[in-house]
């Protein structure tokens, strides 16, 4: 059975000032070594199928406006399913303001081979645009499929829709994704710009996958066919990363940093004395990094204490847990002024990261309900950090919206006639960080 090997490293300025209590880690967390398409490490028993996917479709009426969305739609869908390696269980779910089965159609999950593949792809001509949009009833039927295989541990879902979710409260969603979260992963797609990016977001961060933008429909089945690839290339699920601290001391907050900016801090689960499990999904060959914050007892100059102590583990069939990799986070106080208030540069960096995401969500926020100044200062913050940091990508999404007068500065003026395309790119992508140069 092969999958990877995890390797945790730790990089900090242990050394605090008399009477520091913050004391700030960045956990990078590696994988290697899972064979694609070998038989998957599973939480619990392993039999059958090494994965299971779950391919949900909008289908509501606005789909057919223009026409090429469903079109381009089913294309995708069927270069997802193509994507499909043999033995992966899958099922394909219509939704509009209710969830339909397109295939198997029998309650279960189907086999992907050469034939169910393509029976897939012709009960995809049944998909006709109609309805409204019900999000939470697609996530739904996607568990009660993924619970007919209930000893697959790698269980990940496809979501695809062109609008908000107008047929379904607010409190309903929330209900289903408070029910399904941990159960499987899922990856969320946007087409157009007649979508909510908060809205999807919430179903991706619960569900520990991506969000993106796919403002034109003709991108679909290339971007459908690098998130299945990615789907497939996962070797091990429910890996959780936990933090023991030691007494009186206590975790701030945890998060990921790397690819996306995700605050894990509230999806804590006790896990024994003074630990707690923060999960972390599906891993195949990749590497994240997360910012670990702990609180600590003051001590006086000279005194050293292991500040937490990060492993990555794997729950067993038998109910007990594997340790994958561990690492240490220490504290020393010291009256030695360079070493105390030298920021260690990955934190440093990754903390510019998350805050070049807020103020990027702020300044679109703030030009939405007119107040350009704040606009200005916020994306002109973003700007700067994204210089900086060398987040090239960000900082070309951010010339869309705002004429850079200078980088270095932050300086800039906002941009007339914004599409709502680019806005929403920006908003969508503004999570998405980069690693320190070397």
């Amino acid at each position: 059975m092969s999958h990877p090997s995890f390797a945790v490293d730790i990089f900090q300025n242990e050394y605090l000032a008399d009477g520091a209590r913050e004391v700030n880690a960045i956990v990078t967390v590696s994988a290697t070594g899972a064979a694609p398409g070998a038989q998957a490490r599973l939480s619990v028993g392993a039999a059958g199928a090494d994965a299971a996917v779950v391919i949900m479709v909008d289908c509501s009426g606005s789909m057919d406006y223009p026409a090429t969305k469903l079109r381009n739609a089913r294309s995708a869908t069927a270069a997802a399913i193509d994507t499909l390696r043999d033995g992966v269980a899958f099922a394909v779910v219509a939704g509009n303001h209710e969830a339909r089965e397109i295939y198997p159609g029998n309650g279960i999950l189907a086999t992907a081979s050469e034939l169910t593949r393509q029976e897939a792809r012709q009960a995809l001509r049944k998909i006709t645009a109609s309805g409204g949009t019900a999000i939470g009833s697609w996530l739904t039927l996607a568990d009660q499929l993924f619970l007919s295989r209930p000893e697959i541990a790698i269980r990940h879902g496809i979501l695809l829709t062109d609008g908000k979710n107008e047929h379904e409260k607010p409190a309903a969603l929330q209900k289903v994704l408070d029910r399904v979260t941990g159960r499987f992963t899922a990856d969320c797609r946007g087409v157009g710009t007649n979508w909510e990016v908060s809205e999807l977001r919430k179903v991706s961060s619960a569900l520990l996958g991506s969000v993106d933008i796919v403002a034109e429909p003709d991108g679909l089945a290339e971007d459908f066919r690098s998130m299945m690839t990615g789907a497939m290339s996962k070797a091990v699920a429910d890996v959780a990363l936990r933090v023991w601290t030691p007494a009186n001391a206590v975790v701030k907050y945890v998060k990921q940093v790397t690819p996306d900016v995700e605050d894990l801090t509230g999806r804590r689960t006790e896990a024994g004395p003074r630990a707690g499990d923060y999960p972390t999904g599906s891993w195949g060959d990749e590497s994240r990094d997360y910012h670990v914050c702990v609180e600590v007892p003051a001590a006086p100059v000279g005194n050293e204490m292991l500040a937490a102590r990060i492993s990555l583990v794997l729950p067993q069939p038998d109910g007990s847990t594997e340790v994958l990799s561990q690492g240490l986070v220490r504290a020393v106080w010291t009256d030695d002024l360079a070493s105390s208030t030298r920021i260690n540069s990955r934190v440093a960096h990754f903390t510019g990261q998350a805050e070049m995401a807020s103020y990027i969500q702020e300044g679109l926020e703030a030009h939405r309900t007119g107040d350009l100044d704040q606009a200005t200062a916020k994306l002109g913050a973003a700007v700067r950090i994204a210089h900086q940091t060398g987040n090239d990508g960000t900082f070309k999404l951010l010339q869309k919206v705002v004429d850079v007068v200078d980088p270095k500065e932050g300086t800039v003026r906002i941009r007339k006639n914004v599409s709502e395309a680019d806005s929403m790119t920006l908003e969508t992508r503004s999570t998405k960080t980069v690693r320190v140069k070397k």
